[in-house]
């Protein structure tokens, strides 16, 4: 746990944790979750994943998480249900798939920028 001195004299603790913490005991919603492979390097994957969806939800999404895991996890989580698993898909996430999955989930209707949708 490290202390950081605040201009007004009290202390910030920041306690490492790998557990979301929000102050207000709540979590923010909707929140994105991107669960990947350390060991498989899809780090790079997941992040431009998550810029992708930043920029296209940047309205709608209240907080977009990169988890580092293992065992070839590459997950797309929102609110706590997945809504895209490499392993039980066998491949990979289209970005075009993933926004078509997060529209209809949080802004229905919403153009996403992509020949072949619906908006």
């Amino acid at each position: 746990m490290k202390r950081h001195a605040l201009t007004n004299g009290s202390w910030l603790r920041i306690i490492p944790t790998r557990t979301p913490v929000c102050l207000t005991g709540e979590m923010p919603s909707p929140r994105l979750e991107i669960h990947y492979c350390t060991q498989c390097k899809f780090l790079l994957r997941a992040a431009w994943l998550a810029q992708e969806l930043l920029t296209t939800f940047e309205g709608e999404l209240a907080e977009v998480a990169v988890i580092p895991g293992s065992g070839g996890v590459f997950e797309v989580r929102l609110d706590g249900e997945s809504i895209f698993s490499r392993k039980e898909v066998g491949r990979f996430p289209e970005p075009r798939e993933i926004k078509e999955l997060l529209r209809d989930r949080i802004a229905p209707g919403k153009p996403i920028g992509h020949q072949g949708s619906a908006g």
